[in-house]
């Protein structure tokens, strides 16, 4: 025992004594090297199965290293996968999924890096891929609960790689609300402490995202119903066969805690160090209980503590070793309490306690140790391997010793050039770290750069660097201007890694260091340069203000800084940016407010900075009302006095000027305006504008300009006169600065190049003889410029040129002092032509029966000679089957290069014709050749009318004409008709298919109402189209009702029956008159002398029908019958114009009336029954009267 322990004190002091004379270095890559890892994947890979895998292993070595793989621990050829590749110069594996399963890759996976100075081996890497399962999709029944009691809505997830993220919405995917009664756990379930009416719902869903493939899957909604008693019993018989039942008897008490996840009283929980913890208590209880978390053997932590879940859950991060132990959890509420244990256990997987081993760089027969010190819980147990196989099993090398967390090096040969692995291990996971030993004889090199200028603020440290590689390690000397001593102690301090620190940089410390780095190799040296820079300070501080509101604030920050360092002043407000606002005008030294308002009220911090140091002040501003002050008058200000020039220099001059009266109104502004006496004598231009504040302007000029200024004061009551003028100030000429701009090259025939640009103004030309150099050349290799010099103008064109070709163009501005700045290049074009070709390939392809996307390939740009302004399509309606002659000619543009377009508004089955053309700023290009399109039936417009006639209480007629658009063969019609009564009511709809060849329907047996409305609309194969609207008004019911009812009084029977017997006598008169010539019957007469005129009547047509033989029924002699029926008046207003067997007797149009009777004996009456009757109708009567009226 005492003998490991003496050794393990050797080997500690060897690491001491051995660590003073060896550091890690990075070796230069030009330099031979073992490999070394610089880029892998993660331990635990999680690979998406729909993208490709990869696999990383990146090294660095020289020569540069080769990389193989082992898989699940045995080799994996590359070569033999057609699916995997490697990258070049690389050992990353990439998989290519089209061709191979992902599952197939699924393993253990671990790369070597190797060249012939060693080999570095990777992590073991284990490559998953990530699932996203679906969640069963069996339906959940419905939860019925009592209110009151507790509830648990299981999520269950379906396992996933790496585990989705639960989260609970509705249908509406909204978050479900949560608190300190419902909340979720840490397993996805929700938990109800206790459950109340609203929670009564039917989309109670659980989410789960999986976050490596990006995907969301749901669980079948769940059911909740919440009842009361007085509900249960109600309900029970609805739910006992569809439901889960969650109820007894007896009703719900209020009741103390208890807890329904931890179970019982104690659990335990095993964390990892650094990991984050996470402990939950949810308990159920009425009303909702409180629960509190405390630590039994100590507090908690409380900048790594919060408390989520409504404090259900307690979450510690970054673990640490002090955080084992016992915590209780307790949930209160005013019928009692509930308490939890929770013990604490915590592990570590290994962690390096001073880091990973370095890289060791030694020279033949140096020493050196490489430690690999590591720390866990349990204590993790150490591994060392040379190239990747175990160390006890590579040859033996007398200059390697290992002793536990160490591998002590001695007199070391080139052939010790090895990578050493470390691999640290314990239960929970592992370290591996690759460190190599790299053997080699190399003169010293300095690698900071050379000349390198360190500037440092005066009084502050400075730290020259000196970063060098040698082996043997080189030593670092540092020198002073000409090396007049090495510099060492007192001022200066030497670090290990070459830097030389000098403690308190002063000015003499400015100057030119040299470091030299030696070794028995050789010598290297290098120069920087140390700058000392004055402190930035503020000298005058603002300071703390208080202004009235509406009145105006300025604070002064007067800094003093190097001249050499670029510095800002920025103002801050309460410790945040000055908003955007008109009212805050910033200057280098100060900030003044206006119109100030309680807002504006705060701190006012004032910040000086630069690249190497910064100062700041603050101030505060209180804003106090605004007392009343006396009665003012508000004027103009005077114009400012005494302007005086000052700082004379080529380009610049100061103006300072004293101001004016205010009256009564602050000056906000002075406006500093120059009139140029040598370009442009009596116009006054505005140079500058500063604030009321100021009576100072340093001015920017320009040259050979005489200039004279004056000065303007403005407050808010306007502006005042100008000042007057100041002394002459003569500016000396100069080159120009500056060239025109919105140069710009464009033809206006086809055949030129026209080049124009922004002369440049009097105070821009810096000098006399101000003229123009225009060069221009072909865009193509080898092209000479083209210049020739142009004055009083800004235009010159170029002939000859080639059409629409592209030339580089340059303008310079030329003075008789010199020329301005080179020129930019810009690009121009000579002059348009039309285009030479059509697009090809064009095609139609018909999308429905009002859209048609046209297709063709663009015209090659050499064709189009011009700047494409895009496609034009000609298109017309050539023929259609109800209007064959007629022809729409339209014209779409799609603008830009296009390939593609839709032709949108057509009308359906009807042929189109279109033709494409190309066109740019010039006009159009030919038209392609013309191509058709049919497009399909489409739904038809409207019928072109709807009328309504011969309305009847019950029966009514319908006409239409077929719609002006048929857009297809027209299938028949749909008719559908409702009434409406006297409140404007709808009735039920009725519904009527109808033939395409139908115009009109008559509807019987309508149910009476007031109107009807009629909807119509035709039919083709691709739909019904809109409806026409028609509204009819039916007859009055109650007229009908008092017609018939005057048809049955006994006063209007009695005159109908005294007009029939009035027209019997006139037929008796009519007789006699007639047979006053002769003796012989009538019927012999009638035989004898015929009327060759005569024509019976028929029932259908008013006209009289055939005669028995019986002479009684013969017709009257002489009576005449017109076609249509009816007999009109002649010579006598009393005569007889129509009568006849079974016909409607009425009023003719002189007011005689025709009685219905019977031509025939009452002899016959007995015999031909009732329908022979010849007695008049009351209601014929009425009807006939009614007509007469």
């Amino acid at each position: 025992m005492m003998v490991m322990e003496m050794r393990s004190l050797v080997a500690a002091l060897l690491v001491l004594i051995l660590g003073h004379f060896t550091s890690a270095l990075e070796v230069p890559l030009d330099l031979p090297q073992p490999p070394s890892i610089t880029q892998q994947s993660p331990k635990d890979h999680i690979v998406d199965p729909r993208e490709n895998i990869v696999i990383y292993c990146e090294a660095k070595g020289k020569p540069h290293p080769s990389f193989s793989w082992t898989k699940d621990g045995t080799h994996f050829d590359v070569n033999e996968d057609p699916s995997v590749t490697m990258r070049p110069n690389s050992g990353t594996l990439e998989v290519d999924i089209t061709r191979a399963r992902p599952e197939n890759f699924e393993g253990v996976f671990q790369c070597t890096a190797r060249n012939k100075y060693g080999a570095a081996v990777s992590n073991k890497i284990v490559v998953r891929q990530s699932k996203s399962p679906l969640w069963s999709k069996d339906k959940i029944k419905p939860i019925v609960v009592k209110e009151g009691v507790s509830l648990v809505l299981p999520c269950q997830p379906p396992a996933g790689l790496p585990p989705p993220i639960i989260f609970w919405m509705d249908n509406n995917f909204q978050k479900l609300p949560q608190s300190k009664r419902v909340s979720q756990s840490l397993n996805g379930d929700l938990y109800f402490s206790n459950v109340r009416r609203e929670d009564s719902r039917s989309d109670y869903i659980c989410y789960a995202r999986f976050t490596h493939t990006q995907t969301i899957q749901q669980k079948q909604p769940i059911t909740v119903k919440v009842l009361t008693m007085d509900e249960i019993n109600d309900t029970m018989a609805d739910y006992y066969n569809f439901t889960e039942m969650v109820l007894n008897e007896a009703p719900v008490d209020e009741r103390k805690p208890t807890f329904l996840i931890p179970s019982g009283h104690s659990s335990s929980k095993m964390v990892l160090k650094g990991h984050v913890l996470e402990m939950e208590c949810i308990a159920e209880g009425l009303p909702t209980p409180e629960v509190s978390w405390t630590k039994v053997s100590g507090d908690l932590p409380g900048s790594r503590t919060s408390f989520l879940h409504f404090n259900k859950t307690l979450q510690i991060v970054n673990v640490s070793e002090s955080d084992a132990g016992d915590y209780r959890c307790s949930a209160k509420n005013q019928h009692g309490a509930a308490h939890h244990i929770i013990s604490v256990v915590v592990k570590a997987t290994p962690y390096w306690i001073s880091g990973p081993p370095k890289n060791l760089v030694l020279a033949p027969g140096e020493n050196g140790v490489l430690t690999c010190r590591a720390n866990g819980i349990p204590k993790p147990s150490i591994l060392w391997s040379i190239n990747g196989d175990l160390i006890e099993n590579s040859p033996k090398d007398i200059s390697r010793k290992v002793e536990d967390d160490s591998i002590i090096f001695t007199q070391v040969r080139v052939e010790s050039s090895a990578v050493y692995q470390c691999n640290i291990s314990n239960p929970y996971g592992y370290l591996l770290s690759n460190a190599f030993v790299n053997v080699l004889s190399e003169p010293p090199r300095v690698l900071t750069p050379a000349n390198k200028v360190y500037q440092v603020i005066e009084n502050r440290p400075a730290f020259l660097e000196c970063s060098s590689f040698g082996s043997p390690i080189p030593k670092i000397d540092w020198f002073k201007d000409r090396k007049s001593g090495i510099l060492d102690g007192d001022d200066y301090i030497l670090h290990d890694n070459g830097t030389l620190e000098i403690q308190v940089a002063q000015a003499q410390h400015k100057g030119k260091y040299t470091c030299v780095a030696n070794n028995y190799l050789g010598i290297s040296e290098n120069h920087v340069y140390l700058d000392i820079k004055e402190p930035t300070r503020i000298l005058k501080q603002p300071v703390d203000k208080v202004v009235q509101r509406g009145g105006s604030v300025l604070f002064q920050c007067i800094v003093k800084h190097d001249k050499d360092l670029h510095t800002t002043v920025t103002w801050l407000k309460d410790g945040e940016e000055l908003l955007d606002d008109e009212r805050f005008i910033v200057e280098f030294e100060s900030l003044s407010i206006t119109d100030i308002s309680e807002s504006d009220a705060g701190s006012y911090t004032c910040i000086v900075n630069n690249t190497l140091d910064h100062d700041s002040a603050t101030a505060e501003l209180s804003v106090v009302e605004l007392t009343p002050p006396p009665a003012v008058v508000h004027g103009r200000p005077d114009p400012p006095t005494d302007l005086e020039l000052t700082d004379h220099k080529k380009r610049s001059v100061q103006l300072t000027w004293i101001p004016g009266e205010e009256h009564n109104s602050p000056i906000q502004e002075f406006v500093i305006q120059y009139e140029d006496s040598l370009h442009r004598r009596g116009h006054w231009h505005d140079l500058a504008r500063v604030p009321g504040t100021r009576t100072t302007a340093h001015l920017k000029l320009s040259p050979y300009v005489h200039y004279t200024f004056r000065v303007l004061a403005r407050n808010a009551v306007g502006l005042s006169e100008p000042s007057s003028p100041s002394r002459m100030y003569k500016t000396d000429p100069a080159a120009p600065d500056q060239n025109p701009k919105g140069v710009h090259g464009s033809g206006t025939e086809h055949n030129n190049l026209v080049i124009t640009w922004e002369p440049l103004t009097g105070l821009h030309s810096n000098g006399p003889g101000l003229r123009y150099k225009v060069s221009w050349r072909h865009k193509r290799p080898g092209t000479d410029w083209t210049t020739v010099t142009v004055a009083n103008n800004s235009k010159f064109t170029v002939s000859g040129t080639p059409t629409f070709s592209p030339y580089e163009i340059k303008v310079q501005a030329v003075n008789d002092l010199g020329e301005g700045p080179e020129p930019a290049v810009v690009i121009g074009y000579s002059g348009e032509d039309l285009p030479t070709a059509a697009p090809a390939n064009v095609q139609a392809v018909v999308l429905n029966s009002t859209l048609v996307e046209l297709r063709w390939d663009p015209v090659p740009s050499h064709l189009i000679r011009g700047h494409i302004q895009g496609y034009k399509i000609n298109y017309w309606r050539k023929h259609h089957k109800h209007n064959s002659d007629q022809m729409e000619q339209r014209i779409l543009t799609f603008s830009g290069n296009q390939s593609r377009g839709m032709l949108p508004g057509l009308h359906p089955f009807s042929h189109y014709s279109f033709e494409v053309r190309v066109f740019n700023k010039k006009g159009d290009g030919p038209a392609s050749k013309t191509q058709q399109f049919k497009t399909p039936e489409g739904e038809p417009g409207p019928p072109a009318s709807l009328l309504v006639t011969n309305p009847s209480l019950d029966s009514l007629t319908l006409e239409w004409n077929p719609p002006r658009e048929h857009n297809g063969h027209i299938t028949g019609y749909t008719l559908r008709y409702q009434p409406v009564n006297n409140s404007n009511e709808l009735g039920p709809e009725e519904e009527l298919a109808l033939a395409a060849n139908e115009t009109s329907v008559t509807l019987q047996n309508l149910k009476y109402s007031p109107r009807y409305k009629f909807y119509l609309n035709a039919r083709t194969s691709a739909g019904a189209g809109p409806a026409i609207f028609e509204e009819a008004v039916m007859p009055d019911k109650a007229v009908s009702n008092r017609q018939v009812d005057i048809a049955t009084q006994g006063w209007f029977i009695g005159l109908m029956c005294a007009i029939a017997l009035l027209i019997l006598i006139l037929l008796i008169i009519c007789f006699i008159q007639r047979n006053k010539g002769g003796k012989y019957p009538v019927k012999e007469k009638e035989d004898a002398h015929t009327d060759p005129e005569f024509q019976p009547m028929k029932d259908d047509d008013c006209t009289f029908v055939e005669y028995s033989d019986n002479e009684d029924h013969k017709p009257l002699k002489g009576s005449r019958t017109p076609s249509n029926g009816t007999v009109k008046r002649e010579d006598s207003d009393d005569s007889l114009v129509d009568y006849g067997e079974g016909g409607d007797g009425q009023f003719n149009e002189d007011g005689s009336f025709i009685g219905q009777y019977s031509g025939k004996s009452s002899s016959r009456d007995n015999d031909e029954g009732p329908e022979s009757a010849g007695a008049p109708s009351p209601l014929n009567a009425m009807n006939s009267l009614n007509s007469f009226v």
